[in-house]
């Protein structure tokens, strides 16, 4: 079994001016890690489910990861900004300090929250929700950990961020 380790969330948040809905997960995967970008494990159907959503090509490239999201308003970070973690499972994150929102909230058209997976809703509500004051909304998460939700019906629960 991988040790604890203290890590520093390695990914700049995705988004822009024109951004309304920003999706939160808890805090980036070994894989993601690794990869410096948002849902690297190959196995995640984070970006084939936004792909379907939005009719799109399932993107390659973080540069194609990035025009998917941009170009559809989406924004993009996780409710970490630090914490203690064992591999990267979400009931392993020890010791956490959220990141500050007000990067996005302050700088976008970001008026709907949406947190992918319990973990990141339960962090969002314990965190960052006395700050933002901003509901979010709990979808089921990509991960391949939730293995009982087919990517359809993924898409059926995750359709309301279109």
């Amino acid at each position: 079994m991988a040790e604890p380790t203290t890590q520093t969330h390695p990914i700049p948040p995705l988004f822009d001016a024109q951004s309304r809905v920003l999706i939160l997960g808890s805090f980036p995967s070994v894989k993601s890690r690794e990869a410096r970008f948002f849902y690297g494990h190959p196995q995640n159907r984070f970006w084939k489910l936004i792909a379907l959503l939005y009719g799109e090509r399932m993107p390659q490239t973080v540069e194609d990861k990035k025009r998917l999201v941009l170009s559809h308003h989406l924004a993009l970070w996780d409710v970490i900004h630090s914490c203690t973690v064992t591999g990267s499972s979400d009931s392993c994150i020890r010791d956490v300090v959220p990141n500050d929102l007000r990067v996005i909230l302050d700088n976008s058209a970001v008026h709907t929250i949406y947190c992918n997976g319990s973990a990141s809703h339960q962090l969002y509500q314990r965190y960052l929700y006395p700050q933002t004051g901003i509901p979010a909304v709990r979808l089921p998460s990509t991960s391949p950990a939730n293995a009982a939700w087919t990517l359809e019906r993924l898409r059926e629960a995750w359709q309301v961020i279109v």
